[in-house]
């Protein structure tokens, strides 16, 4: 569905080529300073603009239509829009009778019937991250963590020094790349998470693989300890704060926060839009037939996707606090 929380709860609407996207923010307490710059500075961070991104360029700007009075936040639901105003939907016509491989346009076609919006990818695209960067900016202003991203490889390249010349190559040859990306949150509690099935780290991987071209999601030191020893996995308490002297567990044990750094590392697949012609199957002609996707798109979408994950991690963060001082003595 589309509303994601228990206390601090999301509502996120729109589609890529539609007037507007945007996020209702139910449960936020009262009271809290509603610090624009700090918004429109995340919203900044995931646009496009450095080499291997989209040349589609939106504003993002913003309108806060209800929830907030004289700066603060009045406890009523946060009504938060951001206007689409570059849009070239002629590009995606085609698409109608043959999807492109990768991307959502078959199975949204056969499940809503040939009523869904198509055009940029409609409610599958990414283009609805903004709003939810937006979400997190906001849920940020209501937890004592810090939050931070990395991006720690993309393609083949581990030197991130030469990400530029590496992306331009992989531009010329008209492919993609994916890429990981690490988010950490620090000054972390213990106490949060809701076992049995709201985990704090089952949590986390629901809304990271929520965001389009997620794959895969760890926490810690994740597949690689799978064949390490109990021994070598396992965590030492050092003090009575509970802090340890590895961090294998990525800040979580039993699905509750045991107060060291929280890590996330987050596999972006290779964007499905390419340059490069591909032979897949025509729904008008019933063949397989050459494919030349239009529009414009990320040669590597991971560039510019760790601020969505870092402010998706804030979402869940802070649904979570709220919850764990609810249940506060």
């Amino acid at each position: 569905m589309n509303t994601y929380g228990t206390l601090f709860k999301i509502t996120l609407y729109g589609e890529s080529h539609q007037s507007a996207i945007g996020v209702v923010i139910d449960g936020m307490p009262a009271g809290i300073l509603i610090d624009q710059k700090l918004i429109k500075a995340d919203l900044i961070k995931r646009q496009p603009g450095a080499v291997g991104t989209t040349p589609r360029k939106e504003e993002d700007e913003f309108d806060i239509t209800s929830g907030v009075f004289n700066g603060y936040s009045t406890g009523a639901p946060i009504h938060l829009m951001i206007r689409n105003q570059n849009v070239r939907s002629q590009d995606y016509d085609h698409l109608k009778k043959q999807p492109r491989p990768g991307h959502a346009d078959f199975v949204a076609e056969v499940k809503y019937r040939g009523f869904q919006d198509h055009r940029g990818g409609g409610r599958f695209s990414g283009r609805l991250t903004a709003a939810l960067v937006a979400a997190g900016a906001i849920a940020k202003m209501t937890i004592p963590f810090k939050l931070s991203h990395q991006l720690l490889s993309v393609g083949t390249l581990k030197d991130l020094s030469k990400i530029d010349d590496y992306l331009q190559e992989i531009a010329s040859q008209g492919d993609s790349v994916g890429g990981v990306i690490q988010v950490k949150a620090t000054n972390m509690m213990v106490g949060l998470g809701e076992p049995f099935f709201s985990k704090l780290d089952a949590e986390i991987g629901k809304m990271m693989l929520s965001i389009p071209a997620v794959k895969g999601v760890e926490i810690g030191t994740g597949f690689e300890g799978a064949s390490w020893l109990g021994s070598q996995f396992n965590d030492e308490i050092i003090d009575h704060e509970g802090h340890t002297k590895t961090n294998h567990s990525g800040g979580v044990t039993g699905g509750i926060s045991n107060g060291n750094d929280l890590l996330v590392k987050v596999m972006i697949k290779p964007t499905s839009s390419i340059q490069k012609t591909q032979e897949t199957f025509h729904f008008g002609t019933e063949r397989m037939e050459p494919l030349d996707v239009a529009g414009r798109h990320d040669v590597c979408i991971a560039r510019r996707a760790g601020i969505v994950l870092e402010n998706v991690l804030a979402i869940v963060l802070a649904d979570q606090y709220l919850m764990f001082k609810a249940y506060r003595p």
